[in-house]
């Protein structure tokens, strides 16, 4: 296919599974699958933009993003799957949108998840721009994107443990997660997410080859992905709605948690 094509395929695949986690969601009231149906449907369209696609990069080139993608992909959809598979409760994000929509939740959940469809466009592209960038194949900045994607995935994996770690300890209930990754970022699990698209700009504009400056024009589309998702988890459907709903749940221990933490990006706690 050529890469128009491959995109389209993909952005149908994102609509399709966006529409089945929206099917989903009415007999399990559990809105939460949305977030393991949209993991899932980025590793497939990003395979289907690297490994059927005709472009310019070599083979090898494809295969690494399409692991990357690949891997990042059935971590992240995996870990959501077991939390709301297991869940007594609707995300709380979600539950607050149910409150605060009504009884015109179901079809402005149906247009918000098509939105998420269309945004996970913009991250297929990233992961194109990164697998059909020309030169050739595992170049210096292949191997730091890829090393910074998997330190990304380590980093997420280890605030999310330490996060199950302190909410099964009974005597935290009603306290707010501050050790660990969680003492240096309010959202740490966020930050690492975050990081782990900055790894495909590194392979697809790689600079150092001079291929940044316009030889694969295409690799600035790179940059959709990381700017997407910053201001996706920082701004949109990330930090904000769960904020919200941690002010309400934890009042002033929360509080005073947001005035001694960075938000997002790791930082030393402040001094109260």
């Amino acid at each position: 296919m050529t890469a128009i094509n491959s995109i389209i395929v993909a952005s149908i695949v994102l609509s399709a599974m966006m529409m089945a986690a929206w099917a989903v969601q009415i007999p399990t009231r559990q809105s939460g699958w949305a977030d393991c149906f949209w993991s899932f449907a980025i590793g497939i369209g990003g395979l289907i933009v690297t490994l059927f696609t005709l472009g310019e990069g070599p083979d090898e080139r494809r295969w690494l993003v399409a692991a990357m993608v690949g891997f990042w992909s059935m971590r992240l959809g995996f870990h959501i799957l077991a939390r709301t598979a297991g869940a007594t409760y609707e995300d709380p994000r979600y539950a607050d949108l149910r409150r605060e929509w009504g009884k015109r939740f179901q079809p402005r959940l149906f247009l918000f998840l098509q939105i998420q469809a269309l945004c996970g466009v913009g991250l297929v592209v990233t992961v194109y721009a990164a697998a059909h960038r020309p030169g050739p194949a595992f170049a210096i900045t292949d191997l730091i994107g890829l090393a910074l994607l998997l330190a990304s995935v380590a980093g997420e994996g280890i605030a999310d443990r330490q996060l199950r770690a302190f909410a099964a300890d009974r005597s935290n209930h009603g306290k707010v997660c501050d050790t660990g990754l969680w003492a240096w970022s309010r959202h740490p699990n966020y930050f690492f997410e975050w990081l782990g698209w900055v790894a495909y700009p590194i392979i697809a504009i790689s600079p150092l080859d001079g291929l940044g400056a316009g030889g694969w024009w295409q690799g600035w589309l790179s940059l959709i992905g990381p700017l997407l998702m910053y201001w996706l988890l920082v701004h949109v459907s990330g930090i904000p709605p769960l904020e919200a709903h941690m002010l309400k749940s934890r009042g002033d221990a929360f509080k005073a948690y947001m005035a001694r933490t960075s938000a997002f990006f790791p930082l030393p706690p402040r001094k109260n």
